[in-house]
């Protein structure tokens, strides 16, 4: 028998499918979407291996269509979060005792998975439920998390082979990686199913086991996802999912002595809220919890006067209004100077007229839904607002329609102030914000870009003058965590840019890299010494 230490080799990116008209992904797709469509299932809990199921159900309702009823989801509460605390921690031992390159196996199984058999039920989950076109949900619930599972188990394989570089004679040093103490509560949102399938996953990689409170708008998704984890081999305790009273669920795993970490992506009062608990608990857990979030962005693109014009329109349209401008990257607001805003103007207004909304089970329409009321309550309120406003014009778009999904047009509102507030709030919408700004004025507006905002999540800058490229990476060094160069603020690819922000943005962990999954991983160093010393005496103190 062979006593090579196994080696996961650095993967490549899982290639994009096209699902142009006539492929043969196109139609599984369409296929799949009316099978799923039409037969609503039924999504317990998952807890300890065992679908749980309460009784106590809600509807999951498509955002392109409300009277598409796509699952009924059985709702959990404190009880069923301490059984689910509970499971974990039984499953804990045996899960961390399994050697890890059998653990990370699983994982690389549920990768091949999803490339193959399960992609399509994925994607379609994806968009039925989550309101976003073929390709969006290609590049994410396909092969965003086929990525993040295969370049996770190549970090971790990394991080178990590194030793220390010296031992001296007669001593053996060595490194051992222990999963943290406790559980790991993962929180995940509704605009990635890639996340929301990693943040449970990359902590179990390294032993870690995990309670999952996915998004209430995105349960659907997380049931593929979770399917093709059970097919792979994943073992019952290791990772729970509970749905139902947020409020309950959060509070029960926030106030358990063994909570060891919280893996988040949300809403920035409710993150904050997850850091206040755990300090003011943080007497009565058995460690010092882990805290790794990432939160949100008010993301900038910003346009020096030597900018090629029709490729800062495409990253404009492209990077406000893919997903509805529901990505936590999305263009969100853009800085223009004078000499450049009527081409850019114009070509806004050329792009977005041939842009249609409507529900993801037509092609050709580049936009859908957003993902609820509250978010079309809210969207739609920052555009009236603008509408009434003295320092704000809306210039294009502007309109919505409930009647049958949550339908919003993409929208350009033009700001007569630096500090409008669609120019420094978050609105997770398709709305877009222009401030324009005299040429000789760009370094003056590069600091008020840097100070609008309270988040550091992503940014773009457009220039062909490199010198004005040097200035801007300069002075928006703290503004951005993954910054753009001649390209739009979104898209980040697991393995090329690991993504994450600072500020009000996050903990900048960097998902998709090495640098978050040792976050979840707790070190012993080991020294062993062959022939020990038998006399406590040291040769200084001879006569």
């Amino acid at each position: 028998m062979s006593n090579t230490i196994p080696t996961i080799s650095l993967p490549a990116n899982e290639p994009v499918l096209s699902y142009a008209p006539g492929s043969p992904e196109r139609d599984q797709l369409q296929a799949k979407l009316q099978e799923m469509s039409k037969n609503p299932i039924e999504i317990p809990l998952y807890i300890g291996g065992e679908e749980v199921k309460t009784g106590k159900t809600v509807e999951f309702r498509s955002p392109d269509d409300h009277s598409m009823v796509l699952a009924t989801v059985h709702q959990g509460g404190k009880d069923e979060a301490m059984a689910a605390i509970e499971a974990a921690t039984a499953a804990q031992a045996e899960w961390a005792a399994l050697p890890w390159h059998q653990r990370l196996s699983i994982f690389n199984k549920a990768a091949d998975l999803l490339a193959g058999p399960h992609r399509m039920a994925n994607n379609a989950a994806t968009m039925l439920g989550q309101g976003k076109n073929a390709y969006q949900a290609e590049i994410d619930s396909a092969c965003e998390l086929i990525d993040f599972w295969r370049f996770n188990a190549h970090y971790a394989s990394e991080l178990y082979r590194d030793q220390p570089p010296i031992s001296p004679n007669g001593i053996w040093n060595r490194s051992e990686i222990r999963p943290l103490e406790g559980f790991i509560f993962a929180v995940t949102p509704f605009n990635f199913t890639a996340i929301a399938g990693n943040l449970p996953t990359a902590p179990a990689m390294l032993g870690n086991v995990t309670v999952w409170k996915p998004c209430r708008t995105a349960v659907l998704s997380a049931w593929t996802t979770l399917t093709a984890l059970r097919e792979a081999g994943l073992p019952g305790g290791v990772i729970n999912m509970i749905m139902g009273n947020s409020r309950e669920i959060g509070a029960t795993a926030l106030d358990h002595e063994d909570l060891a970490g919280v893996h988040f992506t949300g809403s920035t009062p409710v993150f904050q809220s997850f850091w206040k608990t755990i300090g003011e608990n943080i007497a009565k857990y058995k460690g010092y919890p882990r805290v790794v979030g990432e939160t949100g962005g008010k993301d900038f693109v910003f346009a020096h006067s030597s900018a090629d014009v029709p490729a800062l329109i495409t990253a404009l349209v492209r990077g406000a209004f893919e997903y509805q401008g529901q990505k936590c990257s999305a263009a969100s607001r853009a800085y223009i100077p004078e000499s450049l805003w009527p081409a850019v103007k114009a070509g806004l207004e050329r792009d977005l007229a041939t842009i249609k909304v409507g529900t993801m089970m037509d092609f050709g329409n580049f936009m859908n839904a957003v993902i609820d009321e509250a978010a079309f309550e809210e969207i739609t309120g920052y555009i009236q607002r603008a509408k009434e406003s003295f320092d704000a014009d809306v210039i294009l778009g502007g309109e919505a329609d409930r009647s049958v999904g949550w339908h919003i047009e993409p929208t350009v509102i033009l700001s007569k102030t630096d500090d409008y507030e669609t120019m420094v709030e978050e609105i997770f919408g398709p709305v877009l914000t222009i401030r324009v700004y005299p040429d000789a004025e760009f370094e003056e507006f590069l600091g008020v870009c840097d100070r609008a905002s309270p988040y550091a999540l992503t940014g773009a800058v457009f220039s062909q003058c490199r010198y004005a490229i040097e200035k801007a990476e300069r002075a928006l060094v703290q503004a951005a965590g993954n910054f753009y160069v001649n390209d739009k603020p979104t898209g980040a690819v697991v393995g090329q840019q690991p993504f994450g922000g600072a500020r009000a943005s996050g903990t900048n962990d960097k998902a998709g890299s090495w640098l978050n999954m040792i976050r979840w991983a707790s070190y012993r160093s080991v020294k062993e010494t062959f022939v020990p010393p038998t006399d406590y005496r040291y040769p200084f103190l001879g006569e």
